[in-house]
Order: C-alpha cells, then structure tokens, then sequence
C-alpha cells in the first residue's frame, strides 16, 4: 500500500505542487493566527518537502509573528529532534537523504507549539499513515499518555494544560481515505489541513476501545 501512495504522490506536477502549497496556505495560516491570538506562541515545526510531498514555503514565509520556524533532525535514539531553521541557512542531507539544518541547539518534540506533519494518507478520525519509520509515533508517543503510545488515555484538556503540540498532518485531497487501521502506538492527528480544507478530529473517536 505505502509503494503505491508514495508513486501516486511522486508523480503530481510541480506545477501541481506548487499551486497546492499555495491553497494550503490559505487555510492553515488564519488557524495559526487564531492559535497564536489565543496564546498558543513559540515554535512550529515543519518539514522538508521530498517525494511529492506538498511543499511548507508559503506558510513559512507568512508564518504569524511569535512563530519561529523548525526543520526535523534525526536522532541516534531513534526520536525526532528539531531545529530553528530559516530560509538561506545551510542544510546537509541526513542517512535518509533529507535535508536537515546545521546550526543551532537541538530540541525536544516537547518545546513545540505545533507539528506539520507530512503523510501518505489520512482518514476522517485522525490517524495518519506515514513512512514506515515510526519517528513520528516514537517522537511523539508522551501525547498519549505513556510512552507505550496508549491512544486516547489523556485528554485535550490535559494535553494543553502540559504545552503540549498540535499535531497537524499535511496532505493532498487526494490523500484521504476511508478508513486506515490504528495499532496501539500510533499517535493520532489533531487536524489535517489540505488545498481544499481544514479538517478537525476528536482524538478520542480515534481511541481503540
């Protein structure tokens, strides 16, 4: 399933693309705005665009004041760190091949405001399929609770009240399914923003029972 979504997404145009960043931008900015509005400062990170993926230049350049930009960095421990990135700094490619800044204290996932995190597909409750990888779940499993990744075990509520992130996946329209399987550690998304649309979950709809 993952080789045919990621050759489905490798052959989009650029033009495509690019035309695509910009929709998105339109949508996910003003919900920026209105997280920032309500106090929500500090750091987003985002990614590098590889494989299709659908390029972050245009909110990176309008990103709201108080938001400081973040790149990944892959991490010997086998967790995401992140570094503040801004345009015309150097990058060196990491083993997979990614482009990752040089300079700079590297965080935790943590110290984050807001995640854009990019994937292959998404479905109506939330859960994401990625890379395979697992950096992502692994980075992020203390928002559900433990660190065994328990979906649904702590609430929004409780999430906000510790700082935690927004995790916010990007895609295409294209990209939605109907339905994608949910193991324990996976760590569901909070939103998913599209071209077309900006769609919320209820994390705990996505608990298993």
């Amino acid at each position: 399933m993952r080789a045919i979504l990621r050759e489905r997404r490798r052959a989009i145009p650029v033009r495509e693309r690019l035309d695509a960043a910009a929709a998105l931008a339109s949508h996910l900015l003003p919900e920026l705005a209105a997280l920032h509005a309500s106090g929500n400062h500090g750091r987003i990170a985002g990614y590098w665009a590889v494989g299709g993926e659908l390029p972050l230049h245009a909110v990176q350049s309008a990103l709201p004041a108080g938001l400081r930009w973040c790149l990944p960095v892959l991490h010997d421990d086998g967790r995401l760190r992140f570094c503040e990135w801004a345009a015309g700094q150097p990058l060196e490619p990491n083993r997979l091949g990614i482009p990752e800044p040089t300079q700079g204290p590297l965080l935790d996932a943590d110290a984050l405001a807001v995640v854009l995190v990019p994937l292959l597909a998404f479905d109506a409750r939330g859960n994401r399929l990625g890379q395979g990888g697992g950096w992502y779940d692994r980075s992020f499993d203390f928002l559900c609770g433990s660190s065994q990744g328990l979906r649904g075990s702590d609430s929004d509520a409780t999430r906000r009240t510790r700082g935690a992130p927004l995790l916010i996946g990007i895609g295409y329209d294209g990209q939605q399914v109907d339905e994608l399987p949910a193991e324990p550690w996976d760590v569901p998304l909070d939103a998913v923003a599209t071209p077309s649309a900006f769609h919320r979950f209820d994390r705990h709809a996505t608990a298993s029972p």
